[in-house]
C-alpha cells in the first residue's frame, strides 16, 4: 500500500514536472501533455481500464449535437402540406397531378415535376436514354432559343423567333463565356468549330446533338419546335429522367396532357435488351414540393 502511494506520489511529482516543462508551448501542447500526465498517473494507482471512444470524445469534444430529422428542417408551410400525402400509397395519375398542385409550399406558379426510375444501365450504350418530346403545352418557361449558322441562315431564324443569332461573332461571345441562352441550335458543318467549347457547354447541356435535335440543317424548323415547347429528357447517372412538364397555373388537365405526350416518348426509347419492366417507378412533385408516389401502369 505505501509502495502504491509513493509510485502514486512520484507520478503526481512527474505531471507538474512535465506540466512545467513546457515552458511556453502552445495551450494545445500544454493539454496534450497534461492528460498523457494523467494517464500515467491512472496506470500507476491500479486503474488500467481505458476510457472508452465515447467517453473520451465526450471529454475531448462534448455531447454529440442532436440532428433534428429531415422533416422537422422544412418550413412549416412543407410539414403542413406534406400531412395531404397518404404515406405508401400509389396514387393515380389524375390523383397525384391534382394533389401536387394542392402541395405546392411556395408562392410562385412552380413547376410540376416528374421523375421517372428506369431499369436500365446508364454505362450500356444502348441503355443510356437520351430523346427529345413535344409537350403540347409546352412547359411555361421562356426559352431563349440561339442560333449558329451562316449569315444566310439568320434571317429564317430570327423569323421562327431565334433570341441570338451568329456566326464567327457567336464564338466570341462563347470565348468570353457568354451563356445567355437555354438551347443552342447548329447547323452540322458548324459543329467542328464547337468542339473546342465542349468542355463549357457539355456540363451545362447546352452542346448540340442530333439526339436532341439541336444539330439541324433546318433551323428555321428546329428554332420553331424548341420555342413551341419541344425539350430534352436524358437518364442520369441513378438510372432516373426528370422532366418538368408544366407550371401549376397550367391546371391539371393540361399538365395531364403534358404527362401523356411525355411518357409515349419515353416508352418509345425502351431499348431492345431491356425484356422485362422497363419503369420501375414513377414520383410527381412540385420545384419545392414533397414527392408523390404515382401508379407505375405505363409498362
Amino acid at each position: 500500500m505505501a509502495e502504491a502511494k509513493k509510485v502514486s506520489e512520484d507520478s503526481a511529482k512527474g505531471k507538474k514536472e512535465t506540466v512545467a516543462k513546457a515552458g511556453k508551448r502552445s495551450a494545445k501542447a500544454l493539454k496534450e501533455a497534461e492528460e498523457k500526465a494523467e494517464k500515467e498517473a491512472r496506470k500507476a494507482s491500479g486503474d488500467t481500464s481505458p476510457q472508452s471512444e465515447e467517453a473520451e470524445a465526450h471529454t475531448k469534444k462534448g455531447p454529440k449535437p442532436v440532428t433534428r430529422p429531415k422533416l422537422e428542417r422544412k418550413s412549416k408551410k412543407y410539414q403542413e402540406v406534406f400531412k395531404k400525402i397518404e404515406k405508401g400509397k400509389e396514387y393515380t395519375t389524375s390523383e397525384a397531378v391534382k394533389l401536387a398542385c394542392e402541395t405546392n409550399p411556395t408562392k410562385f406558379d412552380a413547376s410540376v415535376e416528374v421523375h421517372v426510375r428506369l431499369n436500365v444501365d446508364p454505362r450500356q450504350a444502348d441503355q443510356n436514354i437520351r430523346s427529345t418530346v413535344s409537350l403540347p403545352h409546352g412547359t411555361g418557361k421562356k426559352v431563349r432559343v440561339a442560333v449558329f449558322a451562316p449569315e444566310s441562315e439568320h434571317s429564317k431564324a430570327k423569323e421562327a423567333g431565334a433570341d441570338i443569332v451568329g456566326d464567327e461573332d457567336f464564338l466570341k461571345q462563347l470565348d468570353k463565356e457568354n451563356l445567355n441562352f437555354d438551347v443552342l441550335i447548329a447547323v452540322p458543318q458548324y459543329m467542328p468549330k464547337l468542339g473546342k467549347y465542349a468542355r463549357l457547354l457539355g456540363p451545362r447541356g447546352l452542346m448540340p446533338n442530333p439526339k436532341s435535335g439541336t444539330v439541324a440543317a433546318d433551323v428555321k424548323k428546329a428554332t420553331t419546335e424548341a420555342k413551341a415547347g419541344k425539350v430534352e429528357y436524358r437518364v442520369d447517372k441513378q438510372s432516373i429522367v426528370h422532366l418538368s412538364v408544366g407550371k401549376v397555373s397550367f391546371g391539371p388537365q393540361k399538365i395531364e396532357e403534358n404527362i401523356d405526350a411525355f411518357f409515349n416518348s419515353l416508352l418509345s426509347q425502351k431499348p431492345s435488351s431491356i425484356k422485362g419492366t422497363f419503369i420501375k417507378s414513377i414520383n410527381f412533385s412540385t420545384t419545392m414540393g414533397p414527392s408523390i408516389l404515382v401508379e407505375n401502369i405505363k409498362n
